[in-house]
This record gives structure tokens, sequence and C-alpha cells, in this order.
């Protein structure tokens, strides 16, 4: 039976996002099965190969990249599931070769991410994914008002900012989860 699917979950900053993804992988574990951890290249926060939440649950991880560039040299995926984590920085060709690998191999791919940058646009990866998707989960997480948080402000020198580069690898020093009333009016925790 094809059961797998592609599993988007997204929240802003601070939602628990990493951890959730690594009690998920946990959780397989457990039950004596593989699933496989990657993140992009790009995120190097907490160095190379790893995946850390910031309550400070950590794991390995691979590159999805290099993941993908060994199927793509014809091997076969060997594990029960695939998680993801900051999947935004995906390309929309990665979330393509990965939906494949749940409509081929018929292993479930759960990637979790942002939806939207410091702007309030949509990261490619993250638009790919709330395009095919079969399921859709939003982490959620609240501002500093007590409203669910949706936006992730970027903040210098207590302040909001609205212009710069899309990715700017950061944490709570440089970003703050808002309600859209709060992200709107730029207005950061009293």
């Amino acid at each position: 039976m094809d059961d797998a699917k592609l599993w988007f979950f997204y929240g802003a900053m601070g939602s628990s996002k990493t951890a959730n993804a690594l009690m998920v992988r946990f959780n397989y574990m457990e039950r004596g099965m593989k699933a496989a951890l990657l993140k992009p290249r790009k995120e190097n926060r907490d160095g190379k190969h790893v995946v850390k939440s910031r309550i400070g649950l950590l794991a390995e991880c691979e590159y999805v990249e290099d993941f993908l560039e060994s199927v793509e040299e014809g091997n076969v995926p060997d594990c029960d599931a695939i998680i993801i984590d900051e999947a935004q920085f995906l390309s929309r060709e990665q979330i393509d070769a990965l939906s494949d690998l749940v409509d081929i191999y018929n292993i479930p791919v759960l990637c979790y991410g942002l939806r939207t940058d410091f702007q309030g646009n949509s990261f490619p990866g993250s638009a790919r994914l709330l395009e095919l998707a079969d399921e859709l989960v939003e982490i959620s997480t609240v501002c500093w008002c007590g409203r669910k948080a949706r936006f992730n402000a970027r903040v210098c020198n207590g302040n909001v900012v609205r212009e710069g580069e899309q990715v700017q690898l950061g944490g709570n020093e440089s970003y703050e989860s808002l309600c859209r009333k709060h992200f709107k009016e730029g207005k950061l925790h009293p």
C-alpha cells in the first residue's frame, strides 16, 4: 500500500519545529526504524552535520544536498523516513526530488521550516512545499502580546529591520516572532 506522504510542518521561529523533528526521529529509532535526519548545507549555526534545538536537543545529520546526490547516482535510500530541518532553505528542485522519494520509494518525508522570511515573503523551498505537500501542519507559538505569532521580525539594535538579504542566519538575538498586527507595526516586546 502506498501511504507515504510529503509533510510540511511550518511555524514562526521559536515554535519548536526542530525539537519536534528530533522527537519524531527518536520515535522512529525507538521502534527500531531508521529515519534519515537532514539539513541544508547553508544551515551552519550549530556546526556541520548537527541539528540542534533551542532547548538543547541535538543529533547528527547529513546534508540534503549529499543525500539527494546519492539518490541521483542510483542509490536507493536505506531508511523508513526522511526528516528535514530548515526546509525553507531548499530549492524548488530539491523539494521536487524529495516528493519523488515519497512517490517512487514510498518513504515518508517530513519537512520542518519557516513559511515566510523577515519581510513576510515565502522562501522558495517553503513555497514549493505549500504547493506539493500532502499534509500541511502549523506548529504555533505566541507573540509577546499572547496572540498567535506567524511572522519572523528581524531585529537589530532593538528595532525591526525591513530590508536586507532574505537569508541571514540567527536566533533570538536576531529575530522575534510576532503576530500579524505587531509585525505590521514593527512593535517589539515593550
